[in-house]
């Protein structure tokens, strides 16, 4: 984003408008952080805003401030469709393609005429936002939003509730900083954030440290399902509908749990395949060490995509058959994986 787009938003963001953020379908804290980021400080100025998600966030993202002002399309359609259709700037944050909102969502977006701005970290994008800030060697999009900030001369206004939803962000995205794309700079922007007064402790639990009994039973099932391919340095688990109901699963549950495959001495590749009934889908999430890039991997197999190292896919073949397609196509990638 050069400096003539930062003025044209400038201008754009000087008198109020009726602005919507989107984030994209299963939001993560990432999604949720940069938004509502975003949210407060467009309140300072004034704006008619709101956050329009695809569907609801896990329970452990519930705590964050303003989260229960967020309205979901997928139980509000009419109202959802309504503030998308009299938006005149929408800014998309955390992905690059309209098809990540769902299909519905996706409609209505491609039918309205608003200002889009995108705010995205993830590889290949789309050309539909007449403002693009891309950047895939960023953690975060929170991170960016810091930035984006930054490129406005407005950092002054972010406050704790700001720091705290970009702090959130950041922590999820990075792994709790463990993940390559943690920088330097990635540590000086969170110093700043903890000057304002955020909570890291509280954050951290609320991610991390509070569990139901169900979700560690199912992760039980989960790590009891897990299986490795030694010759070609790959774990994968698999959970099916029945196995997840069994556990009264809800939203969010499965967080992490591919990490435990990643996490075996000598695994380079990592994969989780989740039934999805009511989307008719098999969900994947995979992880990488290394070099093998599983963002290029799950776009050519599995209408997918991400980072170099954690990324996700779909497939509306039967969890058994998606898993054997896996297993046919895993042999061709030895090279790669084992190197």
């Amino acid at each position: 984003m050069n400096v003539k787009e930062i003025a044209q938003i400038k201008a754009l963001l000087a008198n109020p408008k009726k602005i919507v953020i989107v984030s994209h379908r299963n939001p993560d804290g990432d999604a949720y952080g940069s938004s509502l980021a975003l949210y407060y400080y467009l309140l300072k100025l004034k704006h008619d805003v709101v956050i329009v998600s695809p569907n609801d966030c896990p329970d452990f993202l519930k705590w964050l401030p303003g989260e229960a002002e967020i309205i979901t399309f997928e139980n509000n359609q009419k109202i959802s469709t309504k503030l998308l259709q009299e938006a005149e700037l929408v800014f998309t944050l955390d992905f690059n393609a309209l098809h990540r909102v769902g299909k519905q969502m996706q409609e209505v977006l491609e039918n309205i005429n608003p200002t889009y701005i995108m705010i995205d970290h993830h590889q290949q994008p789309d050309d539909y936002a007449k403002f693009m800030y891309s950047d895939p060697s960023v953690c975060s999009t929170s991170q960016m939003i810091y930035h984006f900030f930054e490129k406005l001369d407005v950092l002054n206004t972010i406050d704790k509730t700001i720091a705290t939803c970009l702090y959130t962000g950041i922590v999820t995205d990075t792994g709790s900083f463990k993940y390559q794309s943690t920088t330097s700079e990635t540590h000086r922007i969170t110093a700043s954030l903890l000057d304002l007064g955020v909570d890291h402790t509280k954050i951290h639990n609320e991610l991390y440290d509070t569990n139901s009994y169900n979700r560690l039973q199912l992760l039980g099932k989960a790590l009891r399902n897990l299986k490795t391919l030694p010759e070609y340095n790959t774990a994968y688990i698999s959970l099916s509908q029945g196995e997840m109901n069994a556990y009264n699963f809800k939203k969010g549950d499965t967080e992490g749990f591919v990490n435990y495959a990643l996490s075996l001495k000598g695994i380079e590749l990592a994969v989780i395949f989740i039934e999805d009934q009511k989307q008719g889908i098999i969900k994947m999430s995979l992880r990488s060490k290394g070099d093998f890039s599983v963002n290029t991997f799950a776009r050519k197999h599995f209408n997918g995509g991400g980072h170099e190292n954690a990324a996700g896919g779909r497939s509306e073949e039967t969890l058994q058959k998606t898993i054997a397609t896996f297993l046919e196509i895993i042999p061709t990638y030895k090279k790669e994986i084992t190197v």
